[in-house]
């Protein structure tokens, strides 16, 4: 990997500085914050390596009170290896690759616009175990959405999974448990093969012991995704399924994907377990996978996990290790 351009560097500290160092106002407040995460483990390709299980971020958000219930808002975030220093995708990716958006805030829900996760992207992670973030253990990471890219056009030619550029994003208040999420950009690409422009629609629900969501996106290639899953939990348990249907825009490639987990509160301690199948074309692919959890702290945790490939494209490998998060 590459340094950080030091101008970036520079840019990203002059930011931080200034924010912190902001003065208190009752109608306006500026948060640092984020999540550090390292560990310890056997990769899939049979590798040992210190390095990221789940990513780790730096991110700056603030709001203004502008009167009558109405707030302006803004997030900054980017993500870095913790165990190099480097930015995330130094080379391709831009430095506020997490989110960088400017919106409003009110009683009719919220509305943000710039680059940020897609209505689909930025919620499934809801109902799975490791909130589609682990590399070692997580199923949605291995099997959901695998020929959707949110943004095939961006980070150099390399497909963006999870985000869109140029985008306006909204979330409606919550009305009996229901919310509506809805994300797209009005510009059209010109880049070869962009056929439409982009979006993603997110019913949710969730009151009680009950969440559920349904969500399609298309890209700006015409690429589409079907996501369907639920939710219960009663007591210390929860159990989770899902359903992802992902499709090419010519119709050349299909993946479906059903995956089931499980947690269980015990202490301190989360249990968790995951199971997945993923039909991509006529290679049938699984994966399973066990972890567990210990808060030390409200902030802080350690964790292990453990995760098995098996199926066409696999060939039958396993992964495992143990890490450390803290969120700030």
């Amino acid at each position: 990997m590459h340094p950080i351009p030091v101008r970036q560097f520079l840019a990203c500290a002059c930011v931080i500085a200034v924010a912190a160092s902001a003065p208190a106002r009752a109608d306006s407040g500026v948060t640092i914050g984020g999540l550090v995460d390292l560990g310890v483990f056997r990769g899939f390709d049979g590798v040992t390596q210190v390095g990221t299980v789940q990513r780790s971020n730096l991110a700056i958000s603030g709001y203004e009170d502008l009167g009558g219930g109405l707030q302006a808002i803004f997030r900054l975030s980017t993500r870095m290896e913790l165990d190099t220093g480097a930015s995330e995708g130094t080379g391709y990716k831009p430095l506020w690759h997490d989110e960088s958006t400017v919106g409003l805030r009110g009683a009719w829900g919220t509305v943000r616009i710039g680059h940020a996760m897609t209505a689909m992207w930025a919620n499934d992670w809801k109902f799975d175990p490791w909130a589609n973030f682990n590399r070692i253990a997580s199923p949605a990471w291995y099997l959901w959405h695998p020929l959707t890219p949110s943004d095939p056009y961006v980070n150099n030619g390399t497909d963006e999974y999870g985000r869109l550029d140029n985008g306006i994003f909204y979330d409606s208040p919550t009305v009996g448990g229901w919310t509506v999420r809805l994300s797209g950009s009005p510009e059209h690409r010109h880049e070869p093969g962009a056929t439409g422009l982009p979006y993603s629609a997110v019913l949710e629900y969730g009151q009680g012991k009950v969440a559920a969501m349904a969500a399609f996106e298309r890209n700006s290639r015409g690429d589409k995704d079907t996501f369907v899953a639920g939710k219960y939990t009663f007591g210390a348990a929860a159990v989770m399924a899902a359903s992802d249907d992902s499709r090419t825009f010519d119709g050349s490639s299909r993946a479906r994907a059903v995956t089931l987990d499980a947690t269980y509160r015990l202490g301190a301690a989360t249990l968790k377990a995951g199971w997945g199948r993923q039909r991509l074309d006529a290679d049938l692919n699984h994966f399973a996978s066990l972890g567990a959890d210990y808060a030390l702290s409200r902030r802080t945790t350690l964790y292990v996990s453990a995760g098995r490939k098996t199926g066409a494209q696999a060939n039958a490998h396993t992964s495992f290790g143990a890490g450390m998060a803290h969120v700030f």
